[in-house]
């Protein structure tokens, strides 16, 4: 079979694995207020859905690093999707929060080997100057289906039941699998290496505390003994898994990559930006349901065109980024990023749907012209041999990011919600405390989004980034 038709249909069904992969990690956010109802949970022990799925999905990536050495493409692809599957029909029959939990737990097992698989097998099959374009395709599954995810649950929770989130998944994963089967070829070196086993537990021991603090800072506010002791204790345990694998000859997770000044700086670029998208895709529904009395399904349309318009430019920025480099890309997405979160430091009672929806267009453009092309410049700066370690370590600190920002900004808007109810009813107020509470604290917590996005851009200034060049005059250079 010619090379070009493989290469094709190789992206295609990787392409296909990883959107559904990426659907059902957004796929709850409009839902989380439903599951409190469902289910008479809080909004701190909620909120587990989606930041459990990101500390598994977190963990399972650098062990991709890893895998990718000892199993082949189609095994570790094929796999993926068995855990999705068995992780969806555990949600769909799911009687009580926890089972609902561990089945969200699975379907993260399978979706943390997915994103990390598909960068590597890009970075493997395509030439340096082709691959901000390749990464741009991957970019469109990677941002189309948390653009569709919002209104698609809302829809269904809206009229149909709230399990139909997982049974819908359970026969596009099953027809997944069988086109993986029949098409997916191998492209990496298969060897038989060690699994350093005290590394792994060190690298979940340590999120997993220092993700279970800042989840319970909310409830418990940030002077808390056993909040402060977690997260303390979490960042020791990662010092000393960091400390194991710089001693490591074959490290779980090569933190050597840090040694370069481009991805160092390109890795907390994508902290904050990833920290900015996941909050946002949490708070705005909350806003909306909460503080407004919109339903799901409304909260998800309002995404829908800016997370779409995002979705259409993400190959077109991958073209940008083989054309003129990162810094320019960078720069003009920040310019639309930093006052799209100023705009929400005021919400009311009357802010408009329509004013917010356009706000979030603008978030999603400057968006489109970062995420994929921060991933690309940062992997591009290593060696070859790096790059796998590279890929590992860019959606480890993504997954982390996205998981500590959602628990803080969650912890914003809980401790400013109870402060300013306590101030209400002090005042006398009796009537839709709830309501004002929820529109105080996101507005409140949006601060905290702006004050992340100037950062970002003041890094980005002092990051050294060059134009991508083609693979003959890198290899010249070597």
């Amino acid at each position: 079979m010619d090379q070009q038709v493989n290469k094709k249909v190789l992206l295609f069904v990787l392409l296909l694995g990883g959107f559904l992969s990426i659907l059902n990690q957004t796929l709850l956010n409009v839902a989380l207020s439903k599951f409190m109802e469902v289910f008479d949970v809080s909004a701190t022990t909620v909120q587990w859905l989606a930041t459990g799925f990101m500390l598994v999905n977190g963990v399972l990536i650098p062990v991709t690093a890893f895998l990718m050495k000892r199993f082949s493409t189609r095994q570790l692809f094929v796999s993926s999707m068995l855990l999705l599957l068995i992780g969806s029909i555990f949600c769909a029959i799911a009687t009580n929060f926890t089972v609902l939990l561990i089945g969200r737990m699975i379907q993260a097992a399978g979706a943390g080997i997915m994103m990390p698989l598909m960068m590597s097998v890009v970075m493997v099959i395509f030439p340096l100057e082709k691959r901000g374009s390749a990464m741009g395709l991957l970019g469109l599954a990677m941002i189309f289906a948390p653009a569709i995810a919002p209104t698609l649950s809302g829809f269904v929770i809206e009229y149909l039941s709230w399990r139909w989130l997982f049974i819908g998944l359970i026969p596009l994963v099953g027809i997944v699998i069988l086109l993986a089967l029949k098409y997916l070829v191998n492209v990496s070196e298969v060897s038989k290496s060690k699994l350093d086993l005290p590394s792994a537990i060190l690298l979940t021991i340590g999120f997993g505390l220092l993700l279970y603090g800042f989840s319970n800072a909310g409830s418990h506010g940030w002077n808390d003994a056993l909040v402060l002791t977690l997260i303390i204790a979490g960042i020791l345990v990662l010092v000393l898994f960091t400390t194991r694998q710089l001693q490591a000859n074959d490290p779980f997770l090569n933190v050597r990559v840090f040694q370069n000044k481009t991805f160092t700086m390109t890795s907390l670029i994508n902290i904050i930006v990833t920290m900015m998208l996941y909050a946002d895709m949490i708070l705005l529904p909350i806003y909306l349901q909460d503080g407004r009395g919109f339903t799901a399904f409304d909260a998800g349309l309002l995404l829908l065109p800016g997370a779409i318009i995002n979705a259409a430019l993400s190959p077109v920025t991958g073209k940008m980024y083989d054309r003129f480099g990162a810094k320019p890309l960078f720069i003009i997405g920040l310019i639309f990023v930093i006052p799209s979160m100023w705009v929400v430091t005021d919400l009311t009672e009357t802010t408009t749907f329509t004013f917010l929806m356009i706000r979030t267009i603008f978030l999603r453009i400057g968006l489109s012209f970062i995420t994929m092309p921060l991933n690309t410049a940062g992997l591009n700066a290593l060696s070859k041999e790096l790059v796998t370690h590279g890929t590992a370590v860019n959606n480890t600190v993504r997954q982390i990011a996205g998981a500590i920002g959602t628990a803080v900004v969650v912890t914003i808007y809980t401790s400013n919600a109870t402060d300013y109810t306590d101030d209400l009813v002090n005042q006398g107020v009796s009537e839709r405390i709830a309501e004002q509470a929820s529109i105080f604290a996101s507005s409140e917590s949006y601060y905290f989004m702006m004050i992340l996005a100037v950062v970002a851009l003041v890094i980005t200034l002092f990051t050294p980034l060059k134009k991508p060049m083609s693979t003959d005059k890198a290899e010249e250079l070597h």
